[in-house]
This record gives C-alpha cells, sequence and structure tokens, in this order.
C-alpha cells in the first residue's frame, strides 16, 4: 500500500526536505557516517553523543524537535503525520539524536499526559534542546520482566522523598542529568499499586553510577545505587501511589520506539555481499535465508505502513506495539545468525581485522539486547495473548495481596 501526501503533506515535506539539505549531509550507508555509532569505548560513545546533542540542538532551533508538541512547550503543534515525514525525510541523511531521541520519546509523553503544567514547561524545552539527557530508571535485580516487582524503597519526610536501592540496565545513565525514577512508596497494597513515578536528579551526590562492561566492550548499560537520596514531593508525577499508569505510558511508547525501528535494507545488502564473496550466492539454502531476511524488513515496513495509515486517518493503530516489538527483535536474532554463517572462520575476528569492521560479530554479541531490552519477547507474548488474541489472564496470587506479603520480597 503506497500512501500518497496531500497538497499540504506536500509542501511541509518539501520544506523539511529543503531545511535538511540545508543543515546535514545525505548519508552514505558506509563506514564514513557518523550517525552510525561504531565505538565501543568510553571516549568515542561519549564523542558520539556529543554530536547527537549537537544535532538535537539544531533541530530545536530551527523548529523541528517535538513536531507534535505544544508550542508552548518548544514543540511545532502539528499532526503525527508532519512528525512521520520528517523522520522519513530524516532518514536520508546523516544525522541522528542519539540517546536524546529515546529521552523524548519515553519522557515527553507522561510529563504531557500527567505533570503538571509547572513540570511541562521546566522540563520539556529543555529536554527538546538537548539541553538535559534523562535515563530510565526502573529494572532492578529482581524486577525485569516483572517490573511491579521493584523494591527501591522512597519513604516521606516532610516535603521530601529519602530513597533507597538499586537500579539495573540502565542506559545511558553516566551521561544523564536527570531520570524517570519508579519507586515504592506504600507497601501494605498490592504491588501496582504502591508505585510512585519520581523525577531524579543522577547527579545528586547520594546517587552512585556503576557502568557495565558488556561482551562487546560497550559501557552503556549502568548499575545504579541510591543512598539516602532526598526527593521533592514537586517532582512527583502523577500521583503518589499511582505510578504504574504512568509507567504504563512509558512501556507502551517504549514498544513502540523499539518495533518500529528499522535500518532498511543496508544489512540485506550486506549479507548478500557476503554470500558472493563466500561463493555461496547460488546456494539454494542460502538464497532462501536472504529472502527470508528481505520478507521480514518488508514486513516491518508493512507494519510502519499500517500504523502510518491510522495515525493519518485519526484512528487508532491497529498494530500492537508488542507484536512489532517480538518481530523485530527475532528477526534481527535471525539475520545477524546469518551474518556469522557466512563469514565462516572469519566470524571469530574481530575489529578492523574482521569484513564490514566486525559488524556481523558486534551485531551477533548484541542481539539479547533487542530479546530482552524494553521487556522480554515471554512477556511481550503474554501481552499480546490478552489484548490481542483477548485469551485469559494467567493466575496470579500478587495481584491481591499487599506487597510486603510477597515472597519474592524477601
Amino acid at each position: 500500500m503506497r500512501i500518497i501526501d496531500t497538497p499540504q503533506e506536500q509542501a511541509f515535506r518539501a520544506e523539511a526536505r529543503a531545511w535538511l539539505a540545508a543543515n546535514a549531509q545525505p548519508i552514505t550507508g558506509t563506514d564514513a557516517d557518523w550517525s552510525q555509532a561504531r565505538g565501543h569505548t568510553p571516549e568515542s560513545e561519549a564523542a558520539h553523543l556529543e554530536r547527537a546533542r549537537e544535532w538535537q540542538r539544531t533541530l530545536y532551533n530551527g523548529g523541528w524537535a517535538g513536531i507534535t508538541w505544544p508550542t508552548e512547550y518548544g514543540g511545532r503543534g502539528l499532526t503525527p503525520t508532519h512528525e512521520m515525514i520528517f523522520n522519513q525525510e530524516q532518514s536520508a541523511f546523516d544525522v541522528t539524536s542519539g540517546f536524546f531521541s529515546t529521552g523524548i520519546h519515553l519522557v515527553g509523553p507522561p510529563l504531557l499526559l500527567h505533570g503538571s503544567e509547572d513540570q511541562r514547561r521546566h522540563y520539556l524545552p529543555r529536554l527538546l534542546s538537548g539541553e538535559d539527557l534523562w535515563c530510565q530508571l526502573f529494572s532492578e535485580p529482581d524486577a525485569g520482566s516483572d517490573l511491579a516487582n521493584l523494591r527501591t524503597r522512597a519513604e516521606r519526610d516532610g516535603n521530601e522523598f529519602i530513597v533507597n536501592g538499586q537500579k539495573l540496565w540502565t542506559t545511558g545513565a553516566q551521561y544523564a542529568d536527570l531520570g524517570i525514577l519508579l519507586v515504592r512508596t506504600n507497601w501494605d497494597v498490592p504491588k501496582h499499586s504502591g508505585i510512585t513515578w519520581l523525577i531524579s536528579d543522577v547527579r545528586d551526590p547520594g546517587v552512585e553510577v556503576r557502568p557495565l562492561v558488556t561482551n562487546t566492550g560497550g559501557t552503556h548499560f549502568n548499575e545504579v545505587f541510591f543512598s539516602n537520596v532526598r526527593v521533592g514531593c514537586d517532582h512527583v508525577i502523577g500521583e503518589v501511589d499511582r505510578g504504574w499508569a504512568v509507567a504504563r505510558t512509558v512501556l507502551a511508547n517504549e514498544s513502540v520506539m523499539i518495533g518500529s525501528s528499522s535500518y532498511g535494507t543496508r544489512d540485506v545488502d550486506l549479507l548478500a555481499r557476503l554470500a558472493r564473496r563466500a561463493g555461496r550466492a547460488n546456494d539454494p539454502i542460502v538464497r532462501q535465508q536472504l529472502a527470508r531476511v528481505l520478507v521480514n524488513e518488508q514486513i516491518l515496513a508493512g507494519f510502519r505502513t499500517r500504523m502510518e495509515s491510522a495515525v493519518r486517518a485519526g484512528r487508532r493503530p491497529d498494530i500492537d506495539g508488542s507484536v512489532m516489538k517480538v518481530f523485530w527483535a527475532e528477526s534481527r536474532a535471525f539475520k545477524d545468525e546469518i551474518g556469522l554463517e557466512l563469514l565462516g572462520d572469519e566470524a571469530l575476528l574481530d575489529g578492523s581485522d574482521a569484513p564490514e569492521n566486525g559488524h556481523w560479530q558486534g551485531a551477533y554479541l548484541d542481539f539479547p539486547m533487542g530479546t530482552i531490552g524494553g521487556g522480554t519477547s515471554e512477556v511481550h507474548r503474554n501481552g499480546i495473548g490478552e489484548r490481542v488474541l483477548g485469551l485469559p489472564k494467567e493466575p496470579r496470587e500478587d495481584r491481591t495481596q499487599p506487597f510486603r506479603d510477597l515472597k519474592t520480597t524477601g
């Protein structure tokens, strides 16, 4: 299905294309592009982050950040269709907002829906301009797939909360200024009912960030410790003990954001090149595998088109975010496995010694991030069963028992 722009949308597309051409370079699809982060050292990650910050500031100054956000908060006040058109045009240029874009997608919607007017006016323009970098302080050692099992404690002390606990797998925390923090404020109600959503200053002296080195050498994940950190009650988003509703806004946007991400057909082209290099381009099994990779990319493109069509028509998208997320993650895993298989013995090499500068080795080692990060595929399948297929929920005692009585809390 091909979506045709209206005359007004055509004019907006031309405006966006002209602005991008004046402010950015076209993407080449090669290692020369800075928008594809390729280094895993702290220095290279920090340098890429600063390039992303510069681009986010350029977007903001040019009036292209937060296209759908109200103008009073730094946005442009346009429709989701305008935002999709701009993103389509931007994909042809060697630019990225990197982790700043993640913060905008995960922090902006809950602040717009649940934040106070003072909070929106203070935080949203700084978020859009790249002045503040946010991280997501959700997961814990015993609260990952079952996020509502979190045990980071926040106790009321006058007009402040005192926070103690640990968060895990926090992306970008070592660079962040602020974090969206889920804490337990009530232990005498069922676990989903005693959670509060706070804004935390990650630079507070009571916050300790310890980077975790992954098997690719990257340090984008962190564990974060809170020791008697004081957070003002004016930093609560929504209501005390009702933060799960706010968290659901974040999680829903995260699933769609991950599931709708795309690398286009570049990896398909790389795999075809590997097959020719290995002398296996005419191997019927390899050709079938490459066809499956291409078909998966087309299915994902179809998902995005259906979502775009619904948004343009003002309808609720009929593609569940979990469906897109699971399909994207498993398609990526399959693609990475094929890459290593085609490399053969060269799959044991790394970095500049390996073909494509170790692209497939790094991708294979990193693919669990897709099947685990943003919710495991198993958890998302449960959601698909309940939301999409209408299957009954599994019986669970923890829906009614006070949290402090659950065995998982020790």
